[in-house]
């Protein structure tokens, strides 16, 4: 699934409330579910698939703390909402918290999901990777399987 691609810069209202770009609201307009995601950010997955990637981890070793870890994080910090009318979602105040956000956020898709970051730590994360992935020079094929 590679519903999501491109950056939007919406803003936060005053209640919490982000609107989703136009362009995602039929892929997310069934429900979906935001969550910490990394590097400071929120994930922001439609129902279904949030429910494939847990599905998933619940197949993981158990046995492993940084497993167990990384799985109680990603649940417990799990909101479902709907989009209302206007295509708003209500970010609940500690995952604002979480990523900083206040204002100014910006959107990027990122092949199943949506990612949410406060614009400026967004800009100060392309800062920091942008010259590493400028300078990279392995070939296509050898970086991303199938090209």
């Amino acid at each position: 699934m590679d519903a999501f691609l491109g950056t939007h810069t919406p803003r936060l209202d005053d209640k919490g409330r982000l609107f989703l770009p136009a362009r995602y609201r039929a892929e997310l307009a069934g429900g979906l579910v935001v969550t910490t995601g990394q590097e400071g950010c929120l994930y922001v997955f439609p129902t279904a698939e949030f429910h494939r990637i847990s599905a998933e981890m619940q197949a993981a070793p158990g046995s492993s703390r940084p497993v167990r870890d990384f799985v109680r994080v990603f649940r417990a910090s799990a909101h479902p909402d709907t989009p209302d009318r206007q295509g708003r979602i209500t970010i609940p105040a500690p995952l604002r918290a979480y990523a900083r956000l206040d204002k100014d956020c910006t959107v990027i898709g990122n092949g199943n999901r949506l990612e949410v970051w406060d614009s400026t730590a967004w800009a100060d994360y392309l800062a920091e990777v942008m010259p590493a992935y400028s300078a990279y020079s392995v070939p296509t094929q050898e970086v991303v399987p199938g090209l």
